[in-house]
């Protein structure tokens, strides 16, 4: 082989490496990435049922009951236009509770109701994740019409 053709052929190895691994590194991306949805937009039909991702809201007054003997809890996630029922085995946050915010990883079941791999509470008064700031606001102002 003549040196420029030795030359092409690595040029060539060097350009399909990295379209694979540019290939790659998408797949990975595309396949642990995250959407948060509110109960309105779950209500929409927008939010998949095959995949997981993050529901976020606020926990419905009087919504809240534990399973006696277990870590399952079962509650429920509105944006004041729309509730979705939620159930999560394991420890809470500290700061759950009845009226607070609330964002959900996990996976919508096939009768509208959400399992929960983990949950997330806001972590002092003043803050409130963005996106569960404005599915309220929205929420809100859906209710009043």
């Amino acid at each position: 082989m003549t040196p420029r053709r030795q030359r092409m052929v690595l040029i060539g190895l060097v350009v399909a490496g990295v379209a694979v691994s540019a290939a790659l590194a998408l797949q990975a991306f595309r396949e642990n990435v995250l959407f948060f949805f509110s109960p309105t937009e779950i209500a929409a039909g927008n939010a998949p049922v095959e995949r997981g991702f993050r529901l976020g809201g606020m926990v419905a007054d009087g919504s809240v009951a534990r399973t006696e003997g277990s870590l399952t809890i079962d509650f429920v996630v509105t944006d004041y236009a729309h509730s979705i029922p939620v159930s999560y085995t394991g420890v809470l946050p500290d700061l759950f509770g009845e009226g607070q915010g609330v964002v959900a990883r996990g996976q919508l079941n096939e009768d509208g109701s959400f399992t929960a791999e983990e949950i997330l509470a806001k972590h002092d008064e003043n803050y409130m994740p963005p996106e569960v700031a404005e599915a309220l606001e929205r929420g809100r102002a859906a209710g009043t019409q």
